[in-house]
């Protein structure tokens, strides 16, 4: 289990970040309305890629909210700070699925949506009446976003799933961590955020196919598929030579020489991809006469030895400083690099001017650390619209959109 380091209320890292007030964002989706009924990670971070591409996200909870509103600590002026980070640009509404006015406020907003986006199996979105067949009777053309554990068929349809059973089930933690220790799950919600990001780019998809057709779509995600997709190269080398992946601490690779190595005083990872590059690389290190050997003349040559290769590479890098290792293997087009910490990564001045992390500022002086969304078009990134909402903090608005006058919130679903 991942350690958490507790830090000073006084001093805290986001204080260092740029501050960002809301902005317009990308608008791609402008005019997109996605009604999500997801809870905890995989289902918000699909809405909130969405969101960050323009789309309205009416963000349906119960009186508790969202699972990951309460998973903490840490939490950040009261917001777990899980939550905060896959639920930016979105607007809260909470409804109580339970009664008849909130049910008949939920097909309101159904009714006026594009896309409906669900985490519960499919019995659960039967029992709620909110499976494909009864959404699509509240808007025909409506896409459907189902994101469970296993799929809306098969005989593991009806089980529920966490991106750590997911995990196990596709095979990475089997093959993660080292010969001698237990297989290791992924340090982040690797199958929630995979899954999260199939169910966006099938739902751009699927959108453009609506704008051609009039038709809306079920699209069926699962976390164990999205995890197990992630494997591709593993499971394609295994199904086409019968050979079985083992736990070897990232050492072990198709490519010869591609794992982390001891420097003079912090670990680097080195990865020697090509020809071309294992001959840049024994230039670099003033070694061409041990890069020229005959028995290392291919890949397949220098898997065959790899322990000698890797022992030798060994034992001249623990000769240097990391820093001096990685600014002339940069020089000369060698891929490698450090293993940071997230401290690290969070202080990354080349990360930062491209906008990964910023402090997003919101009314009453409220700030939330946020991570970006990586990508860039024309050379400008999205800027967060809004703050993560607080709980049931738009529903008003939205109740006065639905009926045209102020509604108060109604409360409790299971």
């Amino acid at each position: 289990m991942t350690k958490v380091q507790k830090t000073n209320r006084s001093a805290l890292p986001v204080d260092d970040l740029p501050r960002v007030t809301s902005g317009t964002g990308f608008g791609f989706l402008s005019g997109v309305r996605v009604v999500d009924l997801t809870t905890s990670v995989a289902g918000p971070y699909a809405t909130m890629l969405l969101a960050e591409f323009g789309a309205e996200v009416i963000k349906v909870e119960r009186s508790s909210g969202d699972d990951a509103r309460h998973w903490g600590p840490p939490f950040l002026d009261g917001q777990a700070l899980w939550f905060t980070a896959v639920n930016r640009n979105k607007k809260s509404v909470v409804l109580d699925l339970k009664s008849d006015d909130g049910r008949n406020d939920l097909e309101k907003l159904v009714a006026s949506a594009d896309v409906f986006v669900t985490n519960q199996p499919l019995d659960v979105q039967r029992k709620l009446g909110l499976d494909y067949e009864s959404v699509k009777a509240m808007r025909d053309d409506i896409v459907f976003v189902s994101i469970t554990g296993f799929g809306l068929n098969g005989a593991r349809s009806g089980m529920t799933c966490y991106d750590l059973i997911a995990e196990g089930y596709s095979g990475i933690m089997d093959i993660t961590g080292t010969a001698d220790a237990p297989p290791q799950k992924i340090g982040a919600p690797a199958a929630d955020m995979l899954a999260g990001q199939d169910a966006a780019m099938a739902t751009l998809a699927v959108l453009c196919d609506r704008m051609r057709t009039g038709k809306g779509r079920l699209i069926d995600i699962s976390l164990v598929e999205s995890m197990t997709r992630f494997l591709s190269c593993r499971i394609s080398s295994y199904l086409g030579s019968g050979e079985i992946p083992e736990r070897s601490g990232g050492t072990d690779s198709v490519i010869a020489i591609y794992q982390a190595f001891e420097t003079a005083d912090l670990p680097i990872t080195l990865g020697l991809g090509s020809d071309a590059i294992w001959r840049r690389f024994w230039e670099t290190v003033g070694d061409v006469e041990f890069g020229q050997r005959e028995e290392f003349a291919s890949n397949a040559a220098r898997r065959d030895h790899r322990a000698e290769i890797v022992a030798h590479i060994q034992s001249f890098l623990k000769a240097a400083r990391r820093e001096t290792w990685l600014e002339r293997f940069a020089r000369a087009r060698i891929p490698a690099g450090p293993i940071n910490r997230v401290d690290e990564v969070a202080n990354d001045a080349d990360l930062q001017e491209r906008g990964m992390f910023y402090a997003l500022e919101g009314e009453n002086g409220a700030v939330q650390p946020q991570i970006g969304l990586g990508i860039q078009v024309d050379g400008a990134y999205s800027v967060a619209r809004s703050l993560p909402p607080r709980l049931g903090e738009h529903t008003d608005a939205i109740m006065r959109e639905l009926h045209g006058q102020e509604k108060p919130a109604v409360t409790e679903i299971d």
